[in-house]
């Protein structure tokens, strides 16, 4: 993810347009690639003062980049398993293969560059603000999906909608995985002359409710009764699939730790664990005869926890 644009062109979050046009024409200036030939770090702070202006210099992207309706990139923010609408540009930045820069503005050529003397910019370096030549290849939109546990284990398809409108079915494969980018073919902004970009989802996987992710680990707090966890029995346990029966030792702590195999989550191709962490419970309401016993109990066989 690119850093933040203000940051970038060394203005405040409350600078004027006309403040962040001055701000981007002396830098555009100064670190164009024709004024630094073979300079790579040039090169990369250039396209990256682009991508900011991109942002900041169009007033609806930089509202939504101020709400947070999209990231630094341009690239939109879904949240939720249902894909809902989210705001922001259907083609910001991102994915483009190469770099030109052309009077339609920055990286891909689709950064709005209104109120901005390009042909000073350009003209200054003997490019005359060329255009590539020959038919160009579609921007690629990027954005974020939020998936949930159980998806990204069992796999499943969720519709996500552009604010253009336009909608997409986005198969999650079984075994998904956090970070993970789905490349949907075509997908993605218009070719002038050439064939569509993608679009590319990358999915995050949201906090579990149950489940916390240790690697590819999954650890949950499994309460078991004090019956349970004195004599030993079998007690249901929630699973990313479903409940299944697991047996409690005779004498069981609470802070055991059980696993069952091959029920946690997918990391680097394999599978992990489910580890149930035992908590003995008492039951809500008291319970007389529970309460005797722990009398005598206590009185007959006294005791020290931890010795």
């Amino acid at each position: 993810m690119a850093s933040d644009p203000y940051k970038e062109l060394g203005v405040s979050r409350t600078a004027s347009p006309e403040e962040i046009k001055k701000a981007f024409r002396k830098l555009a200036k100064e670190l164009h690639p024709d004024r630094n030939p073979g300079d790579k770090a040039a090169e990369d702070r250039f396209k990256r003062i682009t991508a900011a202006f991109d942002i900041l210099g169009d007033e609806e992207k930089k509202a939504k980049y101020d709400q947070g309706a999209i990231d630094a990139d341009g690239n939109e923010q879904f949240r939720g398993f249902g894909g809902g609408r989210a705001s922001g540009s259907p083609f910001g930045q991102g994915g483009s293969s190469g770099f030109g820069f052309s009077r339609e503005g920055g990286p891909g050529g689709r950064a709005n560059f209104e109120g901005v003397d390009l042909d000073e910019i350009f003209g200054m370096f003997g490019g005359g603000g060329r255009r590539p030549a020959g038919p160009q290849r579609g921007q690629d939109v990027r954005a974020t999906l939020e998936i949930s546990l159980e998806d990204a284990i069992a796999g499943a398809t969720r519709r996500i909608q552009f604010s253009d409108g336009r909608t997409l079915d986005v198969t999650i494969p079984k075994g998904a995985t956090d970070g993970q980018t789905i490349r949907l073919k075509g997908q993605g902004g218009p070719g002038r002359g050439g064939e569509a970009g993608d679009a590319l989802i990358e999915l995050r996987l949201a906090a579990h409710p149950l489940f916390r992710r240790e690697g590819s680990d999954l650890v949950m707090d499994l309460p078991v009764s004090v019956p349970d966890a004195v004599l030993g029995g079998k007690v249901r346990v929630p699973t990313p699939e479903g409940a299944v029966s697991m047996t409690i030792p005779k004498g069981s702590n609470s802070g055991r730790v059980l696993r069952l195999k091959g029920r946690g989550a997918h990391e680097g191709g394999r599978r992990g664990d489910l580890l149930a962490r035992l908590v003995v419970t008492l039951p809500d309401a008291p319970d007389d005869t529970l309460t005797r016993f722990a009398e005598e109990w206590r009185d007959k066989r006294p005791y020290e926890p931890g010795r």
